[in-house]
């Protein structure tokens, strides 16, 4: 079988009102892309070839995610209005860009004196504490008199 043997067969896509519904309602519901096209029943690259070739396809597309913003931005402000304050946040955040001041400051202001901090030594230490004096050499406090070499 020879190349020129092979039947031709053109897909003809074309923005029908049917395919630009469907287009139109999954864009406001948010879809994008491949799983957009799916959605509105086309495979993917059908659909992408359809924007190029008819711009109409491109703006239902457009107008879908529009509308589907609208909606929620009205209900978001709906529920603002109402008194939720985690929608007003929402708000505030994502429309007005608004950041709640997140820094903290802290300030302090001491002066460490090696008297000061002596004296809260003693005031800390026990009251069982023993202090030993040495008067003899640690040398001398070891090494064993002739009286006990003479007892051994």
């Amino acid at each position: 079988m020879s190349f020129h043997s092979l039947p031709l067969v053109l897909n003809e896509i074309r923005a029908t009102e049917a395919v630009l519904n469907r287009i139109y309602d999954a864009a406001k519901l948010g879809l994008k892309g491949d799983n957009l096209a799916l959605a509105a029943g086309m495979i993917p690259t059908a659909y992408r070839q359809l924007c190029e070739l008819d711009p109409v396809a491109q703006l239902a597309e457009q107008k879908g995610r529009a509308d589907g913003e609208l909606t929620a931005s009205k209900q978001l402000h709906q529920a603002a209005a109402e008194g939720d304050a985690k929608a007003s946040l929402a708000i505030l955040q994502n429309v007005h860009g608004w950041v709640a001041k997140q820094s903290i400051t802290v300030d302090v202001d001491q002066r460490i004196s090696i008297i000061g901090a002596l004296a809260e030594a003693e005031r800390r230490a026990a009251p069982d504490v023993i202090d030993v004096i040495a008067h003899e050499p640690l040398k001398a406090r070891l090494a064993p008199t002739r009286k006990q070499n003479a007892v051994n």
